[in-house]
């Protein structure tokens, strides 16, 4: 942990670059020294079907996702979010200049015992 998920319409696949956004992220997220650089995933599910607000614009979305491990103070985690959302906003600044455009991230807490998993990729940054 943790994985960054993204929701995007897919009216916006090209301009959204999300690639870049997910090379700034990680290294945020690696930076932050709270996560184990290991653990960092990013990812994009597309959206091909949706409707925003009266359906009377070529609206577009792109929700964020943050899912981390449990246990992290609030003190600790919010400037990390707070940055990440920083971030996120000056990505997508052009864009929203261009069009209308909703950001959205979350964070979600995963459950302290019933969050299952094996990785073999932590080994590797030991």
């Amino acid at each position: 942990m943790p994985h960054f998920v993204t929701e995007c319409t897919e009216n916006i696949r090209q301009q959204a670059r999300l690639p870049e956004l997910f090379t700034q992220v990680n290294q945020l997220l690696a930076e932050s020294g709270i996560f184990p650089l290991a653990g960092i995933r990013s990812r994009a599910h597309w959206v091909d079907t949706w409707q925003m607000a009266d359906g009377k614009h070529d609206y577009a979305f792109v929700h964020m996702t943050l899912k981390i491990g449990h246990g992290r103070a609030l003190e600790v985690l919010q400037p990390v979010m707070e940055r990440l959302f920083s971030c996120i906003k000056a990505h997508f600044a052009e864009l929203m200049n261009q069009r209308y455009l909703a950001l959205s991230l979350v964070v979600e807490e995963l459950h302290p015992v019933l969050n299952f998993k094996q990785n073999n990729v932590h080994a590797l940054f030991r």
